[in-house]
C-alpha cells in the first residue's frame, strides 16, 4: 500500500463526499463486500491497514470486525478511473460479512 499515491483531494472534493469500497479477497478474488467510505474512513484505514467505513446509517466511523473480531487487513487499493469507488484487496480474518458467511453476496437474483 502507498498511500502517497492517492490524492484525497481529488476523491474528496466535499465533506459529504463517499466513495464505495469494494472488498476482495486478495488470494481468491471473490468479493466479499460494499461498504461505503469518506475521507476519515480512507485515511483511517490507510493508517492502520485495517479497513475502515463510514455507516451511513449510524452516520459514524466504523472498523470491520471491531465487535466480531473479523479484521480485513488491507493488502491494496486500487482507485477507479472516475474517482468514485475502490477495490480494495484484503486477507480476511474471519467472515466478512455479519451473517457469517464468508461473502455478503450470496443471493442469486437467477439473472444468465
Amino acid at each position: 500500500m502507498n498511500p502517497t499515491s492517492i490524492n484525497l483531494d481529488e476523491i474528496f472534493k466535499s465533506a459529504d463526499d463517499l466513495v464505495a469500497a469494494v472488498l476482495q479477497d486478495h488470494l481468491t478474488n471473490e468479493v466479499l463486500m460494499l461498504a461505503w467510505m469518506n475521507r476519515e474512513a480512507l485515511e483511517l484505514t490507510l493508517k492502520t491497514g485495517k479497513a475502515t467505513f463510514w455507516s451511513r446509517s449510524r452516520g459514524a466511523i466504523w472498523i470491520k470486525g471491531e465487535t466480531s473480531g473479523n479484521y480485513q487487513e488491507v493488502i491494496s487499493l486500487a482507485l477507479d478511473c472516475d474517482q468514485d469507488a475502490l477495490l480494495i484487496k484484503v486477507k480476511s480474518h474471519g467472515p466478512a460479512c455479519h451473517t457469517g458467511e464468508v461473502s455478503c453476496f450470496n443471493s442469486n437474483l437467477g439473472a444468465n
